[in-house]
């Protein structure tokens, strides 16, 4: 069984956000899926099967079944697109948060994802404490997305895990206004048993929707301020969807030793 390392949202390796693929015949048990992503230790490990209704598609962190993941998703187009089928210029997955179209240009793979509706919730002192600084403002959606003041409070922040898992959302990201892109973030994932997820395409489905309403403007060109980094182009679409496209680079093929599952 053949397996790819990606490296997603990033034109060069050691850099953007690592994702395995594994592209099967056919199904493998649940547990057992849920051990590889954990052998590998990714933030995400991507699982593919080619049925008569077309690719299926779904994601398991090391601790966890995902509903929606960016960076996967990216890392799974650019194995089907340059491996599967090079002559496509994109391709479909159904996965549990429906069908997605992701299409290649050029050097970019640009997604097409659900948007999650935002609303404002109350500032509290759970989340003062757990990120280590007073936010200015919150929204919640699938995920929390606490505002702060600048970039330099994102960036040098460390948060408490374990207090992170007393607050709202799947996903706990800090942001705030970019001094070179539109904005700036930090995605921490204690819940999914991630520490933080160096790029984090699912979560920038609402942290780009609030930028896209605080500029009044569709596209939104976001950093993650990781220590490996990562550039979003997002655009916000008025069917409430949004395209994230990012770039990526193939790390390495390996193959994994099944005899021994």
């Amino acid at each position: 069984m053949k397996q790819y390392i990606v490296d997603a949202f990033t034109e060069k390796v050691f850099a953007g956000n690592p994702a395995a693929v594994c592209v099967m015949d056919e199904w493998l048990d649940e547990k057992l899926m849920m051990k590889i992503a954990a052998e590998n230790n990714l933030s995400e490990t991507a699982f593919i099967v080619k049925e008569p209704a077309g690719y299926h598609l779904r994601w398991f962190t090391p601790g966890t079944e995902v509903e929606l993941c960016g960076h996967a998703t990216l890392a799974s187009s650019f194995v089907i697109l340059n491996y599967y089928e090079p002559d496509a210029k994109q391709v479909e997955f159904n996965t549990l948060s429906g069908k997605l179209t992701i299409v290649r240009k050029g050097d970019f793979y640009e997604m097409d994802f659900p948007t999650y509706e935002l609303k404002e919730i109350p500032v509290t002192d759970a989340m003062e404490k757990a990120f280590g600084v007073r936010p200015v403002k919150a929204v919640l959606g699938l995920d929390l997305v606490c505002v702060f003041e600048n970039e330099d409070i994102v960036r040098k922040m460390e948060p408490d895990q374990g207090l992170l898992l007393q607050i709202e959302g799947r996903i706990q990201n800090a942001t705030a206004k970019g001094q070179d892109v539109d904005c700036i973030s930090r995605s921490f994932c204690p819940k999914l048993s991630i520490a933080e997820d160096p790029v984090c395409g699912s979560a920038h489905c609402q942290i780009a929707d609030y930028w896209s309403g605080i500029y009044g403007k569709k596209d939104i060109v976001a950093y993650q301020a990781s220590k490996r980094g990562g550039t979003l182009h997002c655009h916000i679409e008025d069917n409430g969807r949004i395209k994230v496209s990012g770039a990526a680079a193939l790390f390495a093929i390996s193959e994994l030793n099944s005899e021994k599952f």
